[in-house]
C-alpha cells in the first residue's frame, strides 16, 4: 500500500483524529535546507509532509508562501535539484511525503519522468491544483497508477456536490479541503460559514478522509479543524517559523509539538 493510504486506513469516520500535514517550500530558507526541514518535521511529530515546488507565479498562494517561492528560486531550487536532494530520503524518513505545486514545471519535466523519479526517491503523492481533473483522468492517471503515485484533489466551498462526489470516486489517500475562497495565509480560524461547509461535507459521507487547509496556524485552529475532518494542513504559519528561526531544527520541532499539543520534553 501507498504510505498515504496506509496512514489514513481506518480513520475516515473518526472525529478529532488530528493528522497533521505540514507544508514547506523546497530550498527555503536556504537551498540545502530541504532535507533538514523534512527531518525536523518528522522528528517533531508531523504525520505527513508536503514539499512545495517553487514556481515563479504561485497565484493561489498568499504573500508569505509567494516570498518563500521567490527566495527558493533565487537560491537555485529547481525540480532537478529537489529530486537530487531527496535521493536518499527514505534512509531516514518514514512519514508520507507529497510534492505540491503547479503543473507547468511537471509538464516541462515530463509527466512519466516525473512520476518515475517520485517513485525512485520515495515520494508518495502529488498535489497539482491547476491540473484539470479530466486531463488527469484521460491522459495521466494510468502513469500515476503505474508508479504508485497518488494524485490529491482539492475541494472548496464553491465546489458542487456533483464534482465533490466525482473527486471522491477517483481519489485515493485523502481529499484536500480548502476552508475558504481565498489565497493561502489570508485568513485564520474557523468561521460559522466554514463550519456549515464542513458539516455539508460530513453529511455526504465521502469514502475518502479529508484534511482541512488554509487558515490553520496553531493548536486551537488545528484542533477545531480536526473536529470536522481527519486532520489539517499548516502552510503559511510554518513558513513564518522558518523565516524567523535562529535554530531551525529546534524551532521546527517546537512548532509541531505546540500544534499537536505534545509536551516540549518529548525527545525525538
Amino acid at each position: 500500500m501507498n504510505r498515504i493510504t496506509t496512514l489514513f486506513s481506518g480513520v475516515k469516520d473518526q472525529i478529532e483524529t488530528g493528522m497533521l500535514n505540514v507544508y514547506f517550500t523546497a530550498g527555503f530558507p536556504e537551498l540545502n535546507d530541504t532535507m533538514r526541514v523534512l527531518q525536523a518535521l518528522q522528528d517533531g511529530g508531523a504525520d505527513l509532509v508536503e514539499i512545495g515546488m517553487p514556481y515563479s507565479d504561485p497565484v493561489a498562494d498568499g504573500e508569505t508562501i509567494q516570498k518563500s517561492n521567490d527566495q527558493a528560486l533565487e537560491n537555485g531550487m529547481s525540480v532537478k535539484v529537489l529530486f537530487d536532494q531527496l535521493a536518499n530520503m527514505r534512509e531516514t524518513i518514514t512519514v508520507p511525503v507529497l510534492l505540491m505545486g503547479y503543473v507547468n514545471p511537471v509538464l516541462q519535466y515530463g509527466i512519466e519522468n516525473f512520476c518515475k523519479k517520485c517513485a525512485e526517491v520515495g515520494v508518495d503523492g502529488l498535489i497539482l491544483p491547476d491540473m484539470p481533473m479530466d486531463v488527469y483522468l484521460n491522459e495521466y492517471k494510468a502513469i500515476f497508477d503505474a508508479y504508485g503515485i497518488l494524485n490529491i484533489f482539492l475541494v472548496t466551498p464553491q465546489t458542487s456536490e456533483k464534482r465533490i462526489r466525482q473527486i471522491d470516486e477517483v481519489s485515493e489517500g485523502f481529499i484536500y479541503t480548502v476552508s475558504s475562497a481565498s489565497v493561502t495565509g489570508s485568513k485564520s480560524g474557523v468561521s460559522e460559514d466554514m463550519e456549515s461547509y464542513f458539516d455539508r461535507l460530513n453529511a455526504m459521507q465521502l469514502r475518502n478522509p479529508r484534511l482541512i487547509g488554509f487558515g490553520i496556524k496553531d493548536h486551537q485552529t488545528f484542533k477545531k479543524a480536526s473536529g470536522y475532518s481527519a486532520g489539517a494542513i499548516i502552510g503559511s504559519a510554518f513558513i513564518r517559523v522558518l523565516q524567523e528561526s535562529n535554530d531551525l531544527e529546534q524551532d521546527i520541532k517546537s512548532f509541531v509539538r505546540s500544534v499537536k499539543n505534545y509536551p516540549e520534553t518529548i525527545e525525538a
